[in-house]
This record gives structure tokens, C-alpha cells and sequence, in this order.
């Protein structure tokens, strides 16, 4: 099959996966800033993608796409090292038109790869995974406030986190416009258009997620509402 045989083809698996990630960190980081004004309709958002089987199935589906993602990263890496041989020594000045994201791809690869399993350590296994095997632990699995109020208020894991974010806004900002390149949606008009886009977007969507992280460090007390009422955190 020319998607998984072919360069192209494993190009149009990548841009296609990566795509899909994008959106539903869009999902993510507005279902996250939902934290900031209500404690008690964020803990109902978690309730509702806890261990129902069609979050269960959509977990199951997004780790399919995170794990095609990863391994066709690899495999489009050292194919393009082993295409170039030893001419890739032979030239030691970067061209100042490639940005510095599709330079180190591969390296803000891993670094997200390493964040996201915290990640999963610190709000995963602690929620989906504990309602599934009915285990409680510091706070309910489906009290998502709690354990965001629990692991952004130690200054350690808000840093890391925020390290994380960084490195999906690089890696965002150049992948948004060259999966739509790969797939033939970016022309000589558009590519400027997408570009600019792929900027707004991954910043807007990853300022989300940062807000949340630096709010919590800073003031988790602010948050979440004050007697079931919605309460702006800068109020």
C-alpha cells in the first residue's frame, strides 16, 4: 500500500495524524480553561469523559494517532539521514530561510513524547485509569479541578509543564502549515495565509494550556468560583 511503502504516502499519514492531534488539543485546552472560572463545571466535563466507553473508545483512538504519529516521525527522520549519507556533515552553516522547528523536529518530538507521559502519570492514570480499576486516590478521579489545583501548585511540575508547552507551540508552529503543504493545501498564495494561521492557532490554543499552568502556580486559591458562583480568576 503506497501510504505505508512510499515517502509521500508516509508524509500524508504524518500530516493526517498530526492534523487530528491539533484539534483536539484545541478541544483540550478549551475544555481545560473551563477550570479557571468554575470548579464544578469543569469536574462535570470530567465526569462526562470519564470511563464512559465512548471516551474510553476516543482515548483509544487518540493513542492509536499519538503512537502512528511518533513512529512515522522516526521513520521519516532517519529515512531523510540516511538519504542524505555523508553529505550531512559535509555542510556545517544552516540556511537562514529553515526555521529553527524544522531543524529540531525530531528533538521537540521528544521532549513532548517525555511531557505527555507526565502528563499521564499526573492526570491519566489518577482519573480515567482510577475510575476504570475503581481506585481513589489524593482526590475522586473525576475531580479534575482537584488534582489541576494538586500538581500546578508545586512550582516543579508547573515549570515542567510550561518547558512542555513551549516545545508543542515550536513544534505546532511549523507543523500546522507543512502537514497542510504535504497534503497539497498550501500553494504559492496560501502558504504565507496557512503559515500565519498555524502561528495564531498554536499560540492561541497553547496559551490556553500556560494560562491554566501559571494561574494555578500563582493563585490556586483564586480559582474555580467561590460558592458555586463563577468567579473571573483576575477578579
Amino acid at each position: 500500500m503506497w501510504l505505508c511503502n512510499s515517502s509521500i504516502g508516509r508524509k500524508v499519514i504524518m500530516s493526517v495524524s498530526g492534523l487530528a492531534l491539533i484539534l483536539f488539543l484545541t478541544f483540550h485546552g478549551c475544555m481545560n480553561v473551563v477550570a479557571l472560572f468554575s470548579a464544578e463545571a469543569y469536574n462535570q466535563i470530567c465526569e462526562l469523559l470519564g470511563s464512559n466507553w465512548y471516551a474510553i473508545a476516543a482515548t483509544c483512538a487518540l493513542a492509536a494517532l499519538m503512537c502512528i504519529h511518533i513512529i512515522y516521525a522516526f521513520i521519516l527522520t532517519f529515512q531523510n539521514r540516511k538519504a542524505r549519507g555523508n553529505n550531512k556533515y559535509a555542510i556545517t552553516d544552516k540556511p537562514k530561510a529553515v526555521e529553527w522547528a524544522s531543524q529540531n523536529m525530531l528533538v521537540l518530538g521528544i521532549i513532548v513524547f517525555l511531557g505527555l507521559i507526565l502528563h499521564l502519570h499526573d492526570f491519566w492514570a489518577n482519573m480515567m485509569w482510577a475510575e476504570l480499576i475503581g481506585v481513589d486516590g489524593q482526590f475522586s478521579p473525576t475531580d479534575g479541578f482537584g488534582w489541576i489545583k494538586y500538581t500546578f501548585s508545586n512550582p516543579v511540575f508547573a515549570a515542567l509543564y510550561l518547558v512542555w508547552i513551549v516545545a508543542i507551540w515550536f513544534h505546532l508552529t511549523h507543523g500546522f502549515w507543512s502537514a497542510l503543504q504535504t497534503l497539497g493545501w498550501s500553494g504559492h498564495t496560501w502558504f504565507l495565509r496557512w503559515k500565519c494561521i498555524g502561528y495564531i492557532w498554536s499560540t492561541v490554543v497553547m496559551a490556553m494550556f500556560a494560562i491554566v499552568v501559571i494561574a494555578f502556580a500563582v493563585c490556586p486559591d483564586c480559582l474555580g468560583g467561590v460558592d458555586g458562583k463563577v468567579v473571573p480568576f483576575w477578579m
